[in-house]
């Protein structure tokens, strides 16, 4: 049926070894959602059928930080629950990643107050910023997708001591707002 039919019984098939190990690593991400608002529902949504997060085999959410290596946070983040976000990051294992996932995760959104966070990159760093109020679940698709080829490509950056960078990709866009069925207009009557 698949490529098992097509070679031969006695043969071999060789690759490197990073190559295999990039690929189980890029089918296997396993997200732990830190979702604080209205983010969290749309990132619930993409595991449901109509979206299906398991075709990128992301679809075990991991709720404990040593078994997940994609953090996604979700919604916005409050001065006080910012050191539970950094110690869950730090108790995750290498390589991780992060996916800042909304306006209130990436720039504190429309709470411009004390007690909020203005952009979680200031405490942990992140890889992928997923815009919107909230974004759509194809948005955080294409935020994965674009983890996913990073690690294919193994362009992994790292600095001189060998940590490795933030990737700070920004996803754009993937559709067009249908126009306002009648024009609104404020005017004097």
């Amino acid at each position: 049926m698949g490529i098992e039919a097509t070679l031969p019984h006695d043969s071999m098939m060789t690759t490197q070894f990073n190559r295999l190990v990039n690929w189980a690593r890029r089918s296997s991400v396993w997200p732990l959602p830190f979702a604080t608002a209205c983010c969290g529902i749309e990132l619930m949504a993409t595991a449901c059928s109509r979206f299906d997060l398991a075709r990128f085999g992301a679809e075990v959410m991991r709720f404990s930080p040593r078994q997940a290596d994609l953090l996604i946070v979700a919604g916005r983040i409050g001065i006080k629950s910012m050191p539970v976000l950094q110690r869950i990051y730090m108790q995750m294992a290498e390589p991780k990643w992060v996916i800042s996932m909304g306006a209130c995760a990436s720039t504190g959104g429309v709470f411009d107050t004390y007690a909020v966070v203005q952009g979680v990159d200031q405490y942990i760093p992140v890889d992928v910023y997923v815009p919107g109020c909230p974004p759509r679940p194809e948005m955080l698709i294409e935020g994965i997708m674009a983890i996913q080829r990073i690690i294919d490509n193994d362009n992994i950056p790292k600095d001189q001591a060998g940590k490795r960078l933030p990737l700070n990709v920004v996803v754009q866009p993937n559709y067009d707002p249908a126009n306002q069925p009648v024009d609104v207009s404020i005017g004097a009557t």
